[in-house]
Order: structure tokens, then C-alpha cells, then sequence
């Protein structure tokens, strides 16, 4: 892929996880709409970046049958979806994006790019919410209308969110670290730029009252994958996630949490 000619006064650089990823652009309308978007994850400077240069299209109505469909070509990964196209270079770490100026393409392309990298990082993203207390890191995991948003909402004034919606999970040395992500659901707001290591996982249900039943790692480890993403088809980095996530349950406790719309909830976590 050819150098790109763009110099730094047209760069982007969003950090989730470990993982800069650098997007350059001509228009400054776009690279305003990043910095709001991204506020907190913004990095100046940063080594072993993922880089992007993007083209911007006009927009187009996006159909229900507009699904991500993302590939490997010749080692590049090809990523489409009705509003964006991607190829992405593994090797040299370059690609090219082609979206209208929206956030929806570039959250989608960053959450695609960071499933790749993580897989061979021993994490993944997960649709959790996720947030530090005590210096813990908790990880609360389920599908739309499990409780996600509920627990943050109810969640004590020192508790640190990190997300609402999609969380970040790395295997650092023997343990794992949860990371904050810019990602967010029904609160409208991004996570704070924060780790810390994950100490337990919550499964959560909407009951009439609280209880914790810690899983075995058997199951543990089918519930965690129902709520991992991942969208290529790759049977390789699939392989590796499914490790990683049997890896993770016989590391990490993984608690099955019903509870009911109270503060007290929190109370209950070890």
C-alpha cells in the first residue's frame, strides 16, 4: 500500500486497550467529529500504530440486510458493510477506509480492527458493561435488556464506568485487565480511559430479587462466549478466542447475577 502523503496536521489517533489506531483525513469537519467522539481516548504520540487513511463518500440508506461482512483476501483483510469498505494490510499495520461522515462507520471499523488484534492477544471485546471499584475491575455481561445499563446506573458514586455496552479484555501476564472504551449504549457517554485488573464476571438477569451463584467453568465459559464479538470468518482467530475464553473462566470467577433495580445490588459483589 502506497505511503500516505497526508502529514500529521491531518491525523487522528484514537488509543483503546493498548491499540493506537490512526486515522488521517483532509477534512476537518470529520476530524472535529473524532476528537468530540473520542475525546479521552485521543493520543498524540504512539509506537506500533494501526493507520488509516479515509476516503469520504456520500451517504447512502442502509437496509436490514446490511450486515459486516469481514474476510481475508491475500492476507488483507476486506471489511464492508452497507455505509463503509475497509482493507486493512495485517503486516504493515495500513489500511484504507471509504465511509460517509458518519461515527457509526468508524465505531464499527474500530471495534472490527480491535477484535482482530486481541484475538491474537488473548482478549477480546465483549458486549458487557464494565467499571473499577476498590481498584477491582468488574465485568457485567449480557445481551440488549439484560441489565447492563441498569448496574451502571445504580452503580455507587466512587465506582469508575468504563463502559455501558462493549468492554475490553487483555490477557496481561497471568491475570486479565479490563480497559475502558469510548463505546457506549444507552447512556450516551464514553467509558473512562481506565484499567484494571478483572477480578470477576457477571452474568446478569432482571429478577425480582438479588442473588449470586458462582458458575462452574464449564458453563461459565458457553455464557461468556454467547457475549463475545466477532465478526470475521476465520477459523484460526476463532480457535483462539474460544481458548482465550476457557482460559480467562478458569482464571477469573464467573458469577451468575440476578438481581432486582436497587443499589443494593453492588453490595453483593465480592
Amino acid at each position: 500500500m502506497a505511503t500516505s502523503l497526508l502529514t500529521s496536521a491531518y491525523e487522528v489517533t484514537v488509543e483503546i486497550g493498548g491499540l493506537p489506531v490512526r486515522v488521517r483525513t483532509r477534512d476537518a469537519d470529520f476530524r472535529s467529529m473524532l476528537k468530540q467522539r473520542y475525546a479521552g481516548f485521543l493520543v498524540v504520540e504512539a509506537q506500533m500504530t494501526v493507520e488509516f487513511d479515509v476516503d469520504l463518500v456520500a451517504p447512502r440508506q442502509m437496509s436490514s440486510d446490511d450486515d459486516v461482512c469481514v474476510g481475508r483476501d491475500a492476507g488483507r483483510w476486506k471489511i464492508s458493510r452497507g455505509d463503509f469498505s475497509a482493507e486493512y494490510d495485517p503486516t504493515s499495520r495500513r489500511g484504507r477506509l471509504c465511509c460517509s461522515a458518519n461515527p457509526f462507520a468508524m465505531d464499527s471499523l474500530l471495534r472490527i480492527v480491535h477484535t482482530l488484534w486481541l484475538a491474537g492477544e488473548g482478549g477480546f471485546l465483549v458486549h458487557a458493561a464494565s467499571a473499577i471499584r476498590n481498584g477491582r475491575g468488574l465485568l457485567f455481561a449480557g445481551m440488549s435488556g439484560a441489565g447492563k445499563t441498569t448496574m451502571c446506573r445504580l452503580a455507587p458514586r466512587e465506582v469508575t464506568l468504563l463502559s455501558d455496552e462493549v468492554s475490553c479484555v487483555r490477557r496481561v501476564g497471568d491475570g486479565y485487565r479490563l480497559f475502558g472504551t469510548p463505546f457506549c449504549g444507552e447512556l450516551a457517554r464514553s467509558g473512562e480511559n481506565a484499567s484494571a485488573l478483572l477480578t470477576g464476571v457477571f452474568l446478569l438477569a432482571h429478577a425480582q430479587e438479588n442473588r449470586l451463584v458462582q458458575l462452574p467453568a464449564a458453563d461459565a465459559g458457553r455464557a461468556l462466549l454467547q457475549n463475545i464479538l466477532f465478526f470475521a470468518e476465520d477459523a484460526g482467530l476463532i480457535e483462539k478466542i474460544f481458548h482465550s475464553a476457557c482460559e480467562l473462566v478458569s482464571r477469573v470467577p464467573v458469577f451468575r447475577l440476578e438481581f432486582a433495580p436497587s443499589p443494593q445490588v453492588w453490595e453483593m459483589l465480592p
